[in-house]
């Protein structure tokens, strides 16, 4: 009995990026992983995704704002449309866009 147990515990439910970063532990593997980009929170179901896909996520374009990783560190760095971030990667703690027009609003 205890063999379908562990079977299924292997990987785990979802891991909260922004709780692991803060505790300085690597994500482990997972079904799902939850992101923060900017105040609001997202479940997604794969271990990475575009910046175009992130910034969708956020109902948000490229075309009209730029995003950027926060890392534990306190650390910015900006992410590209077509690049791929790895949500298992050691210190990603959230996202924050940009307007890329700041007269926007």
């Amino acid at each position: 009995m205890a063999e379908n147990q562990t079977n299924s515990a292997e990987l785990a439910d979802v891991v909260d990026l922004e709780q692991h970063a803060k505790a300085d532990r690597k994500p482990p593997a997972a079904k799902r992983y939850r992101i923060r980009i900017d105040k609001n929170y997202y479940v997604v179901e794969q271990s990475s995704m575009t910046g175009r896909e992130i910034l969708a996520l956020a109902g948000k374009t490229p075309e009209t704002h730029m995003l950027s990783e926060k890392l534990r560190s306190g650390q910015s760095i900006p992410i590209e449309p077509d690049q791929t971030v790895d949500f298992t990667k050691h210190g990603v703690e959230r996202f924050q866009t940009l307007p890329l027009d700041p007269t926007e609003g």
